[in-house]
């Protein structure tokens, strides 16, 4: 068996910007087994695979370790391949997902995903948490889906550059992923993702966790439309907007290598 795989730079207009992810189009489902190797050897925080399903596609999302439930920089990344590389010539793309459905729209050179706005709880602040992060948090949210990842407020984009997160203390604190954010000093929100929980220390660009930092944002901003950066090392940016209980995020994407895998 030899399967074709892409790898793009999402959310990024030149390689070696953005979030990194494998894209592998499938004729038919593998053993989840077989899906979760090819992830681990791929070593990228996720690995995507689509297989047609109707007038869309059937959409699945691993890290080295798990399957996730939503990730929105290698959904951009799938899209970008069937644009780009699969002559898929519609205006839309419906990705049928463990989230439910999500589209992928062409926006000029870009591409705008939709997703669901998380609703946010206030949670405590947890100090093993802030501890671990390396500086104390002015606040805390939660998703009301279990198992989303926590967001952590702090008052200025200079504190979340600064965190230098110690991961097994992160880990050994909370078995989910943690969002900081802060707003940005040249843009409306900055953020980073601390994902050790699912083999990620810190992801690069999260579109997934832009669900939970645009409500919350928006309402504290008082504007629905915000423009987004991720300030890991290699960065990102993504133009958001709060429609409806969705959140609508483009970027655009940049293919870094094709090939096949062939060792099945």
């Amino acid at each position: 068996m030899s399967l074709p795989i892409y790898q793009v730079d999402a959310f990024a207009d030149a390689v070696f910007k953005g979030n990194p992810a494998a894209v592998i189009p499938l004729e038919r489902w593998l053993d989840d087994a077989v899906l979760q190797l090819i992830a681990m050897e791929n070593n990228l925080s996720e690995t995507a695979y689509i297989v047609k399903a109707g007038s869309g596609y059937e959409l699945r999302w691993f890290t080295p370790q798990v399957e996730v439930d939503l990730c929105g920089h290698a959904t951009l990344a799938a899209a970008h391949v069937l644009f780009q590389h699969l002559q898929y010539d519609g205006a839309e793309i419906v990705f049928h997902t463990r989230s439910g459905p999500l589209s992928v729209r062409r926006a000029g050179a870009g591409m705008t995903l939709d997703f669901p706005a998380n609703e946010l709880l206030s949670v405590e602040v947890d100090l093993a948490v802030c501890q671990a992060l390396g500086a104390t948090a002015s606040e805390a949210l939660a998703p009301r889906a279990s198992g989303s990842a926590l967001l952590y407020i702090y008052e200025f984009q200079q504190d979340i550059e600064a965190l230098t997160p110690d991961f097994a203390a992160l880990l050994a604190a909370t078995a989910r992923c943690v969002i900081v954010s802060a707003p940005g000093d040249d843009c409306d929100v900055v953020s980073r993702f601390f994902g050790p929980a699912v083999g990620l220390n810190e992801d690069p660009v999260t579109g997934s966790a832009h669900c939970s930092v645009v409500p919350y944002w928006a309402g504290r901003l008082h504007k629905d439309r915000l423009q987004c950066r991720q300030v890991s090392a290699r960065g990102g940016n993504l133009d958001c907007e709060l429609r409806a209980g969705r959140v609508f995020m483009t970027g655009t994407a940049v293919t870094f290598m094709q090939g096949r895998v062939d060792a099945l």
